[in-house]
């Protein structure tokens, strides 16, 4: 009924010759289409594990920068305390609170051994509060050779005991003065 076509010449059938013909080429289109859809289906699968582990990282970052900025501010607040501990007044009441004097004049240690300067004993200033010890401290002890307040003249220069029995009226107390051999060698910071 119909006639076979006439041969193609020219261009037109080296165009027919790359285009595959109708016939099988549905059946090798298949599994390229699988594939396609495999490749399309895993690509999105890996696209979501990724966003999920971004997801999971940002919030893990936000997490970190949070406990930052908390232990940041924990860090100033105890260089704050830090910083007014370490000032000179607050260091001089601490240290007056633990019992601690001003030193005197330093000596030095010569490479040879010998001593340089005059070391001496560091003692207390006078306080200008009371002592709230019951006894008396040393400072308020009147000069040995003026009487004490309200007793004689001739009572302090008898050289009678006093009633103690050990000390004259106008001598230091023993108890309040603490002596040389059982006071600590004066020590220098960093030692």
């Amino acid at each position: 009924m119909s006639k076979p076509a006439a041969p193609l010449k020219g261009r037109a059938a080296r165009l027919a010759r790359l285009m595959p013909s109708t016939g099988p080429s549905t059946a090798a289109r298949t599994p390229f289409v699988l594939l396609v859809v495999l490749l399309l289906g895993g690509g999105l699968i890996t696209l979501l594990l990724l966003n999920s582990a971004l997801n999971e990282g940002s919030f893990r970052l936000s997490e970190l920068k949070r406990d930052t900025t908390e232990l940041t501010d924990e860090q100033q607040a105890l260089q704050r305390d830090v910083d007014s501990r370490s000032q000179p007044d607050a260091l001089e009441k601490r240290a007056r609170e633990l019992g601690m004097v001003p030193g005197g004049s330093p000596a030095f240690l010569n490479p040879d051994g010998t001593v340089r300067g005059d070391p001496a004993e560091a003692t207390a200033p006078p306080s200008p509060s009371p002592s709230p010890s019951p006894t008396p401290s040393t400072d308020a002890t009147p000069e040995p050779d003026a009487p004490a307040a309200g007793t004689p003249a001739s009572a302090g220069t008898s050289g009678s005991p006093s009633p103690s029995g050990s000390v004259s009226a106008t001598g230091p107390d023993p108890a309040a003065a603490p002596s040389a051999e059982n006071s600590p060698p004066p020590t220098s910071p960093g030692r």
